[in-house]
């Protein structure tokens, strides 16, 4: 299936290992909410595969992906804007991607190229990763006025520490090996190789007992999932994007130039 600008995501399955790959290369594989519902659809498939014990999801081209559809989420009218739901709020699709599991099969994200912004929230929001020595990563939601909190959140979860309050505080790029190193990623793949490494750990999960996989990662995913609930529940009220800040920043990325001043509201 050609990618085009709508973009679609692939499934396949072999030997028990299913792929999911979000094919929208012309846009690095930005989400937009129908792409999003895609993607859960693929999930659900997943869930319900009887051939299918894990998966491996990447993104097709040069990048894993680059975050939210820009033109989408972050430019519409003040009247969409006031209308839509916070992409990390309960009920949006991104949401309850991996809510709706029933079977908790695991999924191994392979990142390469850009993983920045909501493509980084949804590489944590998978069961393991593996990165791509190259890849370029980033918590935009900091610099974009949109508070990088869950991005905080699941790295502290993962056991990132002080390194998570510097790279969610500051919105700055960071490498796979530094992120590797703080305890983010399970593992970091030479150049061009992070699909194959994310197969070979795909494949030592699956020669396992499928409901010992399964149980385990149900408890697993209970902790994290409780935790992105509190999130959701404690920000859902911030509105950071109806923010004259969050207005600011957008313009200055569209005009590229540097944003500011800011003034808090």
């Amino acid at each position: 299936m050609n990618d085009s600008d709508d973009g679609t995501i692939e499934y396949s399955v072999k030997d028990g290992v299913a792929h999911i790959e979000i094919s929208r290369a012309s846009k690095h594989n930005a989400l937009t909410k129908a792409l999003t519902r895609k993607l859960g659809e693929a999930l659900d498939r997943l869930d319900s595969d009887t051939q299918a014990h894990v998966a491996v999801l990447s993104g097709r081209g040069k990048s894993f992906c680059a975050g939210s559809d820009i033109a989408e989420s972050q430019m519409a009218t003040r009247e969409e804007m006031v209308a839509s739901r916070d992409q990390m709020s309960i009920g949006h699709p991104f949401f309850e991607l991996f809510s709706r599991s029933l079977n908790h099969k695991p999924v191994v994200a392979a990142l390469h190229g850009n993983v920045l912004g909501l493509g980084l929230g949804l590489a944590l929001d998978c069961d393991l990763i593996v990165c791509d020595e190259t890849a370029r990563l980033q918590v935009t939601e900091t610099q974009r006025g949109l508070g990088g909190y869950r991005h905080l959140a699941l790295m502290k979860a993962r056991g990132c520490g002080i390194w998570a309050d510097e790279v969610c505080l500051t919105g700055r790029l960071f490498s796979a090996e530094e992120a590797h190193s703080a305890g983010l990623f399970n593992r970091v793949a030479p150049s061009g190789t992070a699909l194959d490494v994310a197969f070979g750990l795909a494949t030592e999960i699956a020669a396992n007992p499928p409901l010992s996989v399964r149980e385990t990662n149900r408890i697993r995913r209970w902790h994290f999932a409780k935790l992105v609930r509190e999130i959701a529940f404690e920000t859902g009220n911030l509105k950071l994007h109806l923010t004259e800040d969050f207005e600011e920043a957008v313009r200055a990325m569209v005009e590229k130039r540097a944003p500011g001043p800011f003034l808090a509201r």
